[in-house]
């Protein structure tokens, strides 16, 4: 029997902390089942990217403000008989005994009558399952399309942040002295302003409205939080006798940096990033609902609650609900899932 195999049946098969994780996540209920959720709305996210599901959803194929239901019959808009004054006799008569000839009658007649044609054949349902948006698009489409630019501005600026955050905690907690002072003292300027206030700011100053800029402005300015916390497992960890002993046989800086500690402290970083995604989402629906998010051309849950403000006004809330209701759903199950997978990581990697 070799070595390793005698070694494996020691330690109960070759068990290993992230394994161990595993099962304690899977043995989690409420953690399983807010797993699934996450991953129905990052399958749903996937489908609209590449136009598998809700292609459709600029379509205008209800009324407007058609309200929500199951089915409803196709009516048609725009009939024949709606006329201009322009069309009436009377008036053509009243014009030719003044004399007066338009050069443009016969062009705009041809343009009125083709588009009579064109909305006289056109047919658009009354009700929808989710209901319909002002201009007749509907409300369940665009909510799956939203789900889209959230959730991608939550991944990436969480991504981006905890990229940051961890790069700048680890030189500061391992390196020490002006390395660490100059980076605590960039740390304690950002964090003596309300984050909102310098997420405005920073949007502000860019002056640009799109995905990229969102995540920009999120990313940069939202990784303080896991820099500290970094830190501190930096300032523990470095020393310790594996780090030393890495040391001893020559590893440099950067491989007891990035190869020997990081792997020991993964567990904060990766509740971390779970957690900024949850938080950056919510964030991405402010910035869009104040008018500094995603661009007009672009839908998102954000953008649909800005819309819905002035529907709500009108009785019309099923936009507003569908928004809302979304969110709430992923924000929820994303935070049980960390909670979960947080408990799974300190009773694994202990």
């Amino acid at each position: 029997m070799s070595p390793d195999t005698r070694l494996r049946g020691a330690t109960g098969g070759g068990t290993g902390p992230w394994r161990l994780t595993l099962r304690r996540l899977a043995r989690d209920r409420v953690g399983l089942v807010s797993a699934l959720v996450v991953a129905a709305f990052l399958l749903l996210m996937l489908g609209a990217a590449t136009g598998l599901v809700a292609g459709g959803w600029s379509q205008e194929t209800a009324l407007s403000y058609a309200p929500p239901a199951l089915g409803g019959a196709a009516t048609e808009r725009g009939e024949a008989g709606d006329k201009s004054a322009t069309d009436d006799p009377g008036t053509r008569g009243d014009a030719e005994d003044l004399g007066i000839v338009d050069p443009l009658a016969s062009d705009l007649a041809e343009i009125e009558r083709a588009g009579h044609l064109k909305l006289a054949g056109a047919k658009r349902n009354s009700t929808a399952p989710f209901g319909a948006d002002k201009w007749g698009r509907d409300v369940l489409l665009k909510t799956i399309k939203g789900s889209e630019t959230s959730i991608l501005v939550g991944l990436a600026a969480a991504l981006l942040a905890t990229v940051i955050g961890t790069l700048l905690g680890a030189q500061a907690g391992y390196r020490g002295g002006r390395v660490d002072d100059a980076l605590n003292w960039f740390y304690s300027v950002l964090t003596s302003m309300p984050y909102m206030l310098l997420v405005l700011a920073v949007a502000a100053v860019l002056g640009r409205k799109g995905t990229l800029t969102v995540i920009l402005i999120l990313g940069l300015t939202g990784w303080t939080g896991i820099f500290r916390l970094v830190r501190a497992e930096y300032m523990k960890h470095r020393a310790r006798e594996y780090v030393l002993a890495a040391q001893a046989i020559g590893a440099s800086d950067a491989q007891r940096m990035f190869v020997h500690i990081l792997p020991n402290v993964s567990h904060v970083v990766l509740v971390q990033l779970s957690l900024h995604v949850v938080l950056f989402i919510k964030f991405e629906v402010v910035l869009s609902f104040l008018g500094f998010g995603v661009g007009v051309d672009t839908v998102s849950w954000g953008s649909m609650l800005s819309e819905s403000q002035t529907e709500l006004l009108l009785g019309y809330w099923w936009q507003f609900a569908a928004a809302t209701g979304a969110m709430a759903v992923l924000v929820t199950a994303f935070s049980l899932f960390t909670d979960s997978l947080r408990d799974a990581l300190d009773g694994g990697l202990q």
